[in-house]
């Protein structure tokens, strides 16, 4: 039996366990939401923001929040970095679903979670030393709704951004929303420098509300850099750039060489990525 293990509803069980049946609400209608965090040892990053957005979520659709909900998350995150053993740098998923029951109208709203750990390379933010070459996937656009903002179980834009990324040999391409405005990447938000002012998009365009972009933008604010967080952006005001780069709370900041003939430079995205580890690991 595989030793790696996840959290199910606070039990432990090898990987390969089969947990669910067919009715399960998040295979069945993508009835689930999910946060990706960042830990450092059992030290969690950014825990609070992730799950203050969790449970918005799932108030917004509905799920009940069992009692004591985000301090049991936090001693089975640490629980189960300790039973895997992954004391350096971990990726957590942590997934919360309605329990089944109904069709499309549930006849229950409350919920289960699942939590998924995965080993990373380092336990700290650093900068990609190649750039990113990216393009635009303008097949399928990004609802802007009150659900944009959190991460969903229904993530098909994404997937087929991910294979038209692949089908172009790019590292990452940004979605649109239905007004042809920038959204966001596949899997991280949107940053654009210009003339040392920093610019990503509203959450009225469809964005992730996402923990790094937050933190993102109070590390430039105490910087002194202006930041507007509200913009508008078309596409072709990225031909007029200084600087791209993209955030998530898995690997922080990752600067963009190329998009189509234009290429950047990477400076703030280095300053901020210091900024941002200072931050994040005030021992190191």
């Amino acid at each position: 039996m595989n030793s790696y293990q996840l959290c199910y509803n606070g039990e432990f069980y090898a990987t390969d366990t089969a947990l669910f049946s067919a009715d399960n609400r998040a295979f069945r209608y993508g009835d689930s939401l999910f946060e990706t965090i960042h830990c450092n040892g059992t030290q969690i990053q950014f825990f609070d923001e992730h799950i203050e957005r969790l449970q918005l979520g799932m108030t917004k659709l509905q799920m009940e929040i069992p009692e004591n909900f985000a301090s049991t998350i936090g001693q089975n995150i640490k629980s189960l970095i300790t039973k895997n053993k992954s004391f350096l740098g971990t990726r957590i998923r942590l997934s919360v679903f309605r329990n089944p029951g109904g069709l499309y109208t549930p006849n229950t709203n409350q919920i289960s979670y699942i939590i998924e750990s995965s080993k990373l390379e380092s336990p700290h933010y650093f900068l990609n030393k190649k750039g990113l070459k990216i393009g635009l996937f303008d097949t399928y656009k990004k609802a802007s709704n009150s659900l944009s903002g959190f991460k969903t179980g229904n993530s098909l834009p994404f997937i087929l951004a991910g294979l038209y990324k692949n089908e172009n040999k790019w590292d990452d391409c940004l979605l649109l929303n239905e007004r042809q405005n920038l959204v966001e990447g596949i899997s991280s938000n949107l940053f654009v420098v210009k003339d040392r002012v920093l610019f990503t998009p509203s959450l009225e365009s469809g964005s992730v509300n996402g923990i790094m972009r937050e933190q993102i933008i109070q590390i430039a604010l105490n910087l002194g850099i202006t930041v507007y967080d509200d913009c508008i952006i078309k596409p072709e005001q990225l031909k007029d750039a200084d600087e791209i780069f993209l955030s998530n709370a898995i690997v922080g900041i990752r600067w963009v060489v190329a998009f189509e003939e234009r290429r950047y430079f990477n400076r703030s995205a280095k300053i901020l990525i210091e900024e941002l580890n200072k931050k994040a690991f005030p021992e190191r």
